[in-house]
């Protein structure tokens, strides 16, 4: 039976579990990609999701968005089972950027943030579309870019058009897989900062990284898997200890505090010579 449509989202307090995840699971093959995850995710924090390659994020963000259903385990939003919603309801209470986000079509970057306004047509929150569409463009710094047909784009620059589509639609979710790999040290810092201040004003953040420095100075709770398993989840300084990723990503490391901030530091030990 097909979703019924329930209007136009509210905001929730900060520490509302948005997203419940229990039991999780998918296989591939005779490979399990996750197994039995169980997480939560809450309005007013910026959870990452970190581990090696293989791990599982990607796959786990896409089954937290309804992009993808598990094997087995439940998937509950707002509430309500993520089953029960309709696309149109979730794309007005959460933005979803996949790593294998591909933007080849011969649209411009105006169109392509344009995008992002979509699930709010024939709604009062249609006003707001130039407003979202200008403040989208501004914070990516893609502005300069706005008449350019995307496939002309260099990668760090349709990565940051398809940031803007995301963050455009003004929704109360950001879903990120992996949002600064193509981007240079600016921009990453941009798009983080960005994501931070999302969660200041009561959203939640779901973010995929591969950097854990970064995943240590801008995260709230970082969520680390390994093999599909959930190894660890909680404050970064709890998560991000010298014992515990030298055995997830197996290569020694040293955690060591950043000598103005006090966010941990993650470094391979390299031998000499």
């Amino acid at each position: 039976m097909a979703a019924r449509h329930i209007g136009l989202p509210t905001r929730v307090a900060a520490g509302t579990v948005v997203y419940s995840a229990t039991g999780i699971t998918l296989e591939r093959g005779r490979r399990r990609l996750l197994d039995e995850v169980n997480l939560e995710v809450r309005a007013g924090e910026v959870l990452s999701l970190l581990g090696p390659n293989g791990a599982g994020k990607s796959t786990l963000l896409r089954i937290l968005s309804g992009d993808l259903e598990p094997d087995a385990g439940t998937v509950m939003f707002g509430g309500r089972n993520l089953k029960e919603w309709s696309l149109l309801d979730l794309s007005r209470r959460r933005s979803v950027l996949l790593q294998d986000n591909q933007l080849l079509f011969p649209f411009t970057v105006h169109q392509v943030v344009e995008m992002g306004r979509a699930p709010w047509r024939r709604t009062a929150l249609e006003d707001e579309d130039n407003e979202a569409i200008s403040e989208s463009i501004e914070a990516t710094d893609i502005g300069h870019l706005g008449s350019r047909r995307v496939p002309s784009l260099s990668g760090g620059e349709r990565a940051r058009t398809a940031f803007a589509r995301v963050i455009a639609g003004r929704t109360g979710m950001l879903m990120l897989d992996e949002p600064t790999a193509a981007l240079d040290l600016g921009h990453q810092e941009a798009v983080l900062t960005l994501a931070r201040e999302r969660a200041a004003e009561g959203d939640a953040v779901l973010i995929v990284l591969h950097d854990l420095n970064l995943a240590a100075a801008y995260s709230d709770r970082i969520a680390l898997l390994r093999e599909g398993q959930l190894v660890a989840c909680g404050e970064p300084s709890e998560v991000l200890n010298a014992e515990t990723l030298s055995e997830v990503y197996r290569t020694p490391v040293e955690v060591i505090p950043h000598p103005t901030t006090g966010h941990g530091i993650v470094l391979p030990i390299r031998s000499q010579g």
